[in-house]
């Protein structure tokens, strides 16, 4: 599956504040930049992006840093892609409409609707599940 990296950094960011949903201190961008090699000036605009979304909280300060600000089991892959990404374009849209485009677009349509259903299908929650109750824990300086 190609995915940006921003992308993948904002799924790697909202499934570490799934992880640490129960707590009530904010998760500081440093943590999980440092944690899994993410830029922390890129990190931080995309979670400002996912806020703007209604995705994340932020807190300011010293203990600032981001949560929630929804439940994991609300949260799916999709959601989070079609933040980043945007919704997926028509495919061949700018060339004439053959059998061969035809059929190609039909076979790609498939594909993209079966992705899509599993991320639609996959919540943070059931990732947190997957990840088990002892992954390791973040420090914070």
């Amino acid at each position: 599956m190609n995915l940006s990296a921003k992308t993948e950094y904002a799924c790697i960011a909202m499934v570490e504040l799934a992880l640490r949903h129960q707590g009530t201190d904010p998760v500081r961008v440093k943590a999980i930049a440092d944690r899994h090699g993410v830029p922390p000036r890129f990190l931080v605009q995309i979670l400002l992006q996912l806020k703007g979304a209604g995705m994340v909280a932020s807190t300011r300060g010293a203990a600032g840093g981001y949560q929630l600000a929804r439940n994991p089991e609300e949260i799916t892959l999709a959601d989070i892609i079609e933040v980043i990404e945007g919704r997926p374009s028509d495919f061949l849209k700018n060339v004439e409409e053959t059998r061969v485009v035809t059929e190609l677009r039909r076979t790609w349509q498939q594909a993209s609707n079966a992705k899509q259903a599993v991320l639609s299908d996959t919540t943070l929650a059931d990732l947190v599940a997957r990840i088990g109750p002892h992954a390791e824990p973040m420090y914070y300086i």
